[in-house]
């Protein structure tokens, strides 16, 4: 099996090589073939400098200034569709709230659903949040229940980043998605586009963990904007998925 994984960075030069160790280990263990695509917007290299030990298996993509998560990870999916790595495309933080120990299950059941893309939930029943504090918990369960109300989508979690795509819906994202904005309304996008073009759109369980060493990227800009963005999806919505 050939997989990439497509993995958004901004100063995570204190998280990043553990991230990665992590991903190598449990690849490895099952015997799989796949590649890093790390997608930089920090203002310097130091990830690239930390991380060259990891060649072999890491395509290091710097960007110099700060274009946005969503943004990013377009761009990670377009480099992993010129590869061979497509049976599965997995996007994941930098900051090791994605446990990468949780891949092997998650892989197993993507496979077996024969899904087009695969969200770790937070809001499913058997979940975990660890240390968020509450102003964080409020802020995601807003969000949420927001993407729901505008979207209409059967899911749970429309904000996480830890998702599983076939190469068929990595595809249809990268020509149909990014029209709106280029932070985290972007996940929200992508769902509509995939669940409203009839894509198989599957949630399992997961443990969530907030990050133990540097700073959340997520400010009131940021909280603004995908408002914003939500409100401009609803009306994409009525407008073409009536």
């Amino acid at each position: 099996m050939n997989i990439s994984f497509v993995i958004p960075v901004y100063k995570e030069e204190d998280n990043i090589l553990s991230l990665i160790e992590k991903i190598n280990h449990n690849c490895n263990k099952s015997e799989i073939n796949y590649k890093i695509f790390l997608i930089d917007d920090s203002p310097t290299q130091i990830i690239k400098n930390k991380t060259k030990t990891f060649d072999n298996n890491l395509i290091y993509i710097f960007r110099g200034k700060k274009l946005g998560r969503g943004s990013a990870v377009l761009y990670g999916l377009e480099e992993a569709l010129k590869t061979k790595f497509t049976d599965i495309i997995i996007e994941m933080d930098g900051d090791l709230s994605h446990n990468p120990d949780e891949l092997g299950n998650k892989i197993k059941k993507f496979n077996e659903t024969q899904c087009d893309t695969l969200i770790a939930s937070r809001y499913r029943g058997g979940s975990e949040i660890i240390n968020w504090p509450i102003s964080r918990k409020i802020l995601s369960y807003v969000s949420n229940k927001l993407a729901k109300f505008f979207l209409r989508i059967p899911l749970t979690d429309y904000t996480n980043g830890y998702r599983f795509y076939s190469r068929k819906a990595a595809l249809h994202i990268i020509n149909n998605c990014g029209n709106i904005g280029d932070g985290f309304i972007v996940l929200s996008e992508i769902l509509m586009e995939l669940h409203y073009n009839n894509f198989k759109i599957h949630e399992i369980n997961t443990v969530f963990k907030n990050r133990e060493r540097g700073e959340s990227n997520v400010d009131l800009k940021l909280i603004i904007n995908s408002i914003i963005g939500l409100s401009k999806l609803f009306l994409i919505r009525l407008r073409k998925y009536r």
